[in-house]
């Protein structure tokens, strides 16, 4: 079971990457832009009983995913399961987002995601298989103060999930969009708030593995966790 985990240098996309290889041995592609950091990943992942790959990428940059794509396949071939979890978050009001700020969302929350589904989504089409889990955010449903990029990003991330699911369910491709609350990730450094306030990225990755454990003959389009008190 081959899995691609991009942003799996920590917070919810290194606990997809521990997830998948403790419960699947799977080889998991550790995606993300510092190798250092997903080097640590990859050990953790090595003990679940994983068997790792580091292919530090920018996913903003397009000559980087190309490169990254035929990494994983001059290795290992097509992936079974693809994992848009790269991201980034900058709170700032209208009045205080630049136009630079707001394209920076976009690039790597939303544009960076389509690149790297372009980039396998051909290979996966042809073999009839495949499941692609996008990681969106309450931010995808619901309008957040403060969060106008983040929030548009994520907004469209939601929509790319549809049209990828719609375009490709009749092809045996399943899509998957998660939406998770708060969750204890280093996006909350600093927060004036106990941990139980928080989800554990460990749960987030459960679901998402679960969801792929599903029969061929059900697919869970869309995925809503949320803290047990609510919103953060």
């Amino acid at each position: 079971m081959i899995v691609v985990v991009t942003g799996a240098s920590q917070g919810i996309g290194r606990a997809i990457a521990e997830a998948f290889s403790a419960r699947d041995a799977a080889k998991v592609a550790l995606v993300a832009r510092t190798r250092p950091t997903l080097n640590t990943v990859a050990e953790a992942c090595r003990t679940r009983g994983g068997e790792p790959l580091v292919v530090p990428t920018d996913v903003t940059d397009d000559a980087a995913v190309t490169a990254m794509a035929e990494t994983v396949r001059s290795e290992w071939g097509t992936p079974d399961v693809l994992v848009n979890n790269a991201g980034s978050f900058d709170h700032a009001p209208l009045d205080g987002l630049t136009l630079e700020g707001f394209r920076e969302q976009i690039d790597v929350n939303l544009t960076g995601a389509f690149a790297v589904t372009q980039a396998f989504l051909p290979a996966m089409r042809r073999r009839e298989s495949g499941h692609l889990f996008f990681m969106g955010s309450v931010a995808s449903i619901m309008a957040h103060p403060g969060n106008a990029g983040y929030c548009a990003a994520k907004h469209g991330l939601r929509g790319l999930a549809r049209v990828v699911r719609e375009e490709t369910k009749d092809e045996g491709l399943r899509v998957t969009t998660v939406l998770p609350g708060a969750t204890d990730t280093p996006t909350w450094e600093g927060v004036d708030l106990p941990e139980d306030r928080f989800m554990a990225p460990e749960d987030v990755a459960q679901s998402v593995v679960d969801a792929y454990h599903l029969s061929d003959r059900t697919v869970l389009e869309e995925l809503l966790l949320r803290p047990q008190d609510g919103d953060v």
